[in-house]
């Protein structure tokens, strides 16, 4: 499969774009942002394209993104006005202090990853691997020692993609109570030394 990374995507891969964080991400968010047509109406105007990487084949149709987060902002960048736009007041309240739990704080020399998304129709086929290199390009680039990412522990595929690309496990949180809210139980902090 031929296969061109880029930076961002434009309006016109909007829809799609968040159609695939859904995709991706419908297990994890689903109690918090659902149902479907609810989060793609959040996610449409949110996703912001300069914290993005995308995957696309010879036609250019997107396959997959991979997001990253730095002190200018992230991939999602939306707020309580943002929520409450589409949930209300109400139940923009109790959703973004949900939200906010999941939120990684940037750290000094760590390049943070903020997502990462591969169609289902081109999963095993080299796409996600494609990301992270260009993910680790894009680290380096920016001067940063390391790649940091959370994977949680009902995705068992992802974290041993991420460990063939030489990430390696620091630590696990639990979410406790909040396991129902989010759909699992922990997450697993990974890192990728980068020797520039």
């Amino acid at each position: 499969m031929t296969l061109r990374i880029n930076r961002g995507f434009d309006e016109s891969e909007r829809p799609e774009a968040a159609r695939l964080f859904w995709q991706a991400f419908a297990a994890k968010l689903g109690r918090v942002l659902g149902p479907e047509d609810r989060a793609l109406r959040f996610l449409h105007p949110a996703l912001d394209p300069r914290f993005a990487l995308g995957a696309r084949d010879g036609k250019g149709q997107m396959l997959g993104l991979a997001g990253f987060k730095t002190a200018e902002g992230g991939l999602v960048d939306a707020g309580m006005g943002d929520l409450a736009r589409v949930y209300g007041w109400v139940g923009a309240l109790w959703r973004g202090p949900l939200l906010e739990l999941l939120e990684r704080p940037l750290q000094p020399g760590v390049f943070q990853m903020d997502g990462i998304f591969v169609d289902e129709r081109a999963r095993g086929q080299g796409v996600g691997s494609a990301l992270l290199a260009a993910i680790r390009a894009e680290a380096e680039r920016s001067g940063a020692g390391e790649v940091q990412l959370d994977v949680i522990d009902s995705n068992p595929r992802a974290k041993a993609l991420y460990e063939r690309v030489g990430f390696v496990a620091t630590g696990t949180e639990h979410t406790g109570p909040l396991a129902w809210v989010f759909g699992f139980r922990s997450a697993t902090r990974m890192r990728l030394p980068l020797t520039g």
